[in-house]
Order: structure tokens, then sequence, then C-alpha cells
């Protein structure tokens, strides 16, 4: 639905919580002392990882949230969440404990700046919106239809179940529900 604060989550390494679904509950749970109430939680999915890293598979979720923080400071916050579950910024797109990316706030738009992809390094990035990546990964776009159905693409209109369509069927190789 458009208006909602959406948040990805993902994580493929284990914490002090357990392995990585535990830590993205612990890290849902953990929201509310940031100022973050938890609305809903897609189911878990088990992804495979998107680099070319020998890595273990990922647990991913999207999570409807509310938040009285404007954009910037939910990200810089969303950023200590992850840095209280050992999240570790070092090369792009290596395993991680913890991943939390602010997808969408409430249809706001924000241009992306800097360097993205593999030339971006391993500072966290500034802030865009929708989240850069959002139409081309299966494993955001998946638990996002569980949990927000309706929901379309702030700057191109296109549905998240056309988007999904788009994808083609390669793209649910590796991608399985693990929890409801």
């Amino acid at each position: 639905m458009q208006g909602d604060i959406l948040v990805a989550l993902g994580g493929n390494m284990q914490t002090v919580e357990g392995g990585p679904a535990e830590t993205l509950k612990a890290a849902l749970a953990a929201m509310p002392g940031f100022g973050i109430k938890v609305v809903r939680v897609a189911p878990f999915y088990r992804t495979v990882a998107l680099s070319s890293y020998i890595q273990p598979n990922y647990v991913n979720s999207v999570a409807v949230i509310e938040a009285a923080l404007p954009p910037r400071d939910l990200l810089e916050m969303l950023h200590r969440i992850e840095a209280m579950f050992g999240r570790v910024r070092g090369e792009r797109w290596a395993p991680r404990t913890l991943d939390l990316d602010l997808l969408d706030y409430r249809g706001v738009v924000v241009p992306p700046m800097g360097n993205r992809g593999a030339d971006a390094g391993a500072e966290p990035l500034p802030l865009a919106l929708p989240h850069p990546g959002i139409a081309a990964r299966a494993f955001v776009l998946w638990p996002l239809r569980d949990v927000a159905p309706g929901w379309r693409h702030p700057v191109t209109g296109v549905s998240v179940e056309r988007l999904i369509g788009a994808l083609g069927a390669e793209a649910a190789q590796g991608i399985e529900r693990i929890s409801d």
C-alpha cells in the first residue's frame, strides 16, 4: 500500500541470537526501542546470495513499520540497529549478520547519489528512495508482495506483481518460503 514505510531485512551469518532467522526476529523486537513500531512482517524466505562470494544462504523478509522520524534519521536508526547485531561494513555484498534497507518511505522519492553497485565501496550509501535495487531483487519483491500486495513503485507506478513477473521464472530459483 502507498503511504507505508517498508524495510527489508536480511542476514546470513550467526549472531549471539542464533541463526539469521533468529537475528531478524530479534532485530524486529529491538525496533520499538529506537522509536520504530513494527506493524506487519512478511514470512521469512531462504534465498541464495546476490554476489559472487561463496557464502551461506540468506534469510530475507520485509516489514511495514511506523516511525515519526524523517527518512534520513530513520535510515540512521536502521544502521544503529544493524551495528547492535554485529554488522560490520566491509566489502560490498559480503556476508552479513543483519541488513536493514529502507525500501519505501510513504512514496517519497529521493534520487540516488554517489557510486552504487560494485563501485560503491563499504561505507553506508546515501539515502535513496525508493531503494534503487528494489525492482530487480526477487528476495525483496516476494516478501514485499506478502506484506503489501497493493504496493506500487513510487517512480514508475508499476505494481509489485508486475515487477515480479518482469523478473522471469529464473529469479524464483533459490527462493524458499520458510515461515508464515
